[in-house]
């Protein structure tokens, strides 16, 4: 043989070993990855109401969170008094988009979904 390198084969109980191991890791990175992507819909529920709070140009409490499977739904009214009517304190943007770019922020939401009342 002209300097090729020699390949091994797998052959009988040996392949079958390893293909099925190979299947079990697979599925377990996956399920791992999926797990992380897509975390407990109450965890997520609670890290976004976190982060909510904690964004000092939002009412806190004028806002509901509910989340299943990466897809988060804010139900609430964008008008408060302290803030200004719909704008952020410094009238920067609304109050709308500054809730979007917070919850967007946090880990294992894929998308964000609004049922805002504006009066």
């Amino acid at each position: 043989m002209s300097g090729m390198p020699a390949t091994k084969r797998f052959s009988g109980a040996g392949s079958v070993a390893f293909a099925a191991i190979a299947a079990l890791t697979l599925t377990a990175c996956a399920s791992i990855s999926n797990e992380a992507s897509n975390p407990p819909d109450d965890a997520l529920e609670a890290r976004v109401t976190a982060a909510i709070i904690s964004a000092s140009d939002l009412p806190a409490d004028a806002f509901s969170v509910s989340s299943g499977q990466g897809i988060v739904t804010i139900t609430g009214s964008v008008v408060c008094e302290d803030c200004g009517g719909m704008q952020t304190p410094g009238g920067i943007q609304s109050i709308q988009q500054s809730l979007g770019a917070v919850v967007r922020a946090v880990p294992g939401v894929e998308r964000v979904e609004f049922e805002l009342a504006y009066q």
